[in-house]
């Protein structure tokens, strides 16, 4: 008999998840966690601080254009950015006694913090004590990446580790990387007051997202003062003292000098996999993280792995839903495989940016022929009458006019993606949606209007003019073009 029927490693979203499933399934359930509290980087260093951050500064950005909704201007003073943080803080308390100690133990799950480290396929070591268990997940998540860029080792700078537990807002900050992690905090810093510049190797901002939908939220961030180097290569960092320096070649070849008062470091994640000991009992694992199947089955059949450290979607949902495929194949031993066809995913910038399903960079390296069907929120009375009319959203349809993705690109997109997540995953007919009532006035009518925009042609044809005519004996327009004629001409 082995301590416990499950033990799991990593207190973040898939490791507790898997936690709370087990345990009130009646499985002996032991939980592991590095950190001093549950949670894992999202709720102390990702998601819920960044979230609430972004939020304080559209807050004090909505102050700055109080004329432009017919208000007064108002004169605003200076971040304190302490209060900011206390506000962060506030938040991930607030959130954190649902992912307690204590909840977890009322739930029958046993929780330990420390270091494991496997000595066999069964056993960790955890403080000079041997724990063993039957079966075994690794939901050790990721970590920031940081590259080998001559001097940066030399050089203080920051991580979503420490960037929002700053004493002071920065008087200007340098971005290394354009990806989602990036694009929110230099966003959501320039709004705040501080000088953001953003550097990236490739020609495009999210490089994973369509180009015009990527421009469209490079085009609003730039208007609010942020500088982009795209195309650029990073050759040396250096400290200053105060500032710090980094030195690029651009698209032009030429040589740039960027300095500024601190640098975050936002070029992707790795996975954290050293001192688990994974090589010395067989878990194969890469550069992206640990191996595993559809089943999440790690090379070793009783050990799974879910979450960032299976270098798969990086996201917090995602995790979750991993954690639900691995309670199925661990704990039911029914065989379900992971399906990331309509896995949604947002970038918070304000617009939004999200996504489900595939996107036209996706169909196109996968061969498939697709059209796109668009609206803009500039068509939208709610968005116009808040005054965020930028944006489109944008349908992709295979060859028999099937969706196949959806992306959006304007306010609340992470929250309109949710009338398509139950509708791509429940099969719903584009019509079925297109005929539904949707409360007026909401931006969520775009979802309404571009099934529509698609099946109007169809409905308001020239041959269904025509049948109906013979059906009915209409008369045709009243005025217009077609009323001069032009729609008789084959009765």
């Amino acid at each position: 008999m082995h301590d416990y029927d499950i033990g799991i490693i990593g207190g973040g979203a898939a490791g507790l998840t898997i936690a709370s499933g087990a345990a009130q399934l009646g499985a002996k359930t032991l939980l592991i966690e590095k950190e001093q509290e549950l949670g894992g980087d999202c709720l102390h260093f990702g998601c819920v601080p960044s979230k609430t951050l972004i939020k304080s500064a559209q807050v004090y950005h909505q102050l700055h254009n109080t004329q432009k909704f017919g208000l007064p201007a108002v004169e605003v003073p200076p971040v304190d950015f302490k209060q900011v943080a206390n506000r962060i803080r506030s938040v991930i308390a607030g959130i954190q006694h649902h992912d307690s100690v204590e909840r977890f133990n009322s739930l029958g799950a046993k929780i330990l913090f420390g270091d494991p480290r496997f000595t066999d396929e069964h056993t960790v070591l955890l403080d000079g004590k041997s724990i063993t268990a039957q079966k075994w997940v690794i939901a050790t998540g990721s970590e920031a990446s940081i590259p080998p860029i001559s001097g940066l080792d030399q050089t203080p700078f920051l991580t979503n580790r420490e960037i929002f537990s700053l004493d002071t807002l920065p008087e200007s900050m340098i971005i290394l990387g354009c990806g989602p992690i990036g694009c929110e905090m230099g966003q959501a810093f320039q709004r705040l007051g501080t000088k953001v510049s953003m550097i990236n190797r490739s020609g495009q901002i999210l490089s994973k997202e369509d180009p015009d939908m990527a421009q469209g939220v490079m085009e609003v961030m730039a208007s609010e003062g942020v500088d982009f180097h795209l195309n650029s290569a990073i050759q040396s960092i250096k400290d200053l003292g105060d500032r710090k320096e980094v030195v690029l070649t651009d698209q032009d070849g030429k040589t740039i000098s960027l300095q500024a008062e601190t640098i975050l470091v936002a070029l992707g994640r790795s996975p954290n996999i050293d001192g688990l000991g994974l090589e010395q009992i067989g878990v194969t694992t890469s550069r992206n993280g640990i191996t595993v199947d559809r089943r999440l089955r790690t090379s070793q059949s009783h050990i799974y792995a879910a979450g960032d450290v299976t270098g798969g979607p990086q996201f917090t949902h995602a995790a979750g839903y991993q954690g639900g495929i691995v309670i199925s194949n661990a704990i039911f031993h029914l065989p379900r495989r992971t399906d990331y066809t309509w896995l949604p995913w947002c970038t918070f910038t304000d617009p939004s940016l999200g996504s489900i399903g595939m996107n036209e960079r996706m169909a196109q390296a996968a061969g498939i022929n697709y059209t796109i069907q668009t609206e803009d929120f500039a068509d939208n009375d709610r968005s116009i009458a808040e005054g965020q009319g930028h944006g489109k959203i944008k349908l992709l349809l295979n060859h028999k006019e099937k969706p196949i993705g959806v992306q959006i690109f304007g306010p609340h997109a992470g929250d309109l993606l949710g009338e398509w997540v139950a509708a791509l995953n429940g099969k719903v007919r584009l019509s079925t949606l297109a005929s539904s009532i949707h409360p007026y006035p909401t931006v969520a009518e775009i979802n309404k209007r571009v099934a529509g925009s698609l099946l109007s042609p169809k409905l308001f044809s020239h041959r269904t003019r025509k049948i109906l005519k013979m059906l009915f004996r209409y008369q045709g327009s009243a005025c217009g073009p077609a009323a001069d004629g032009k729609e008789n001409h084959d009765s």
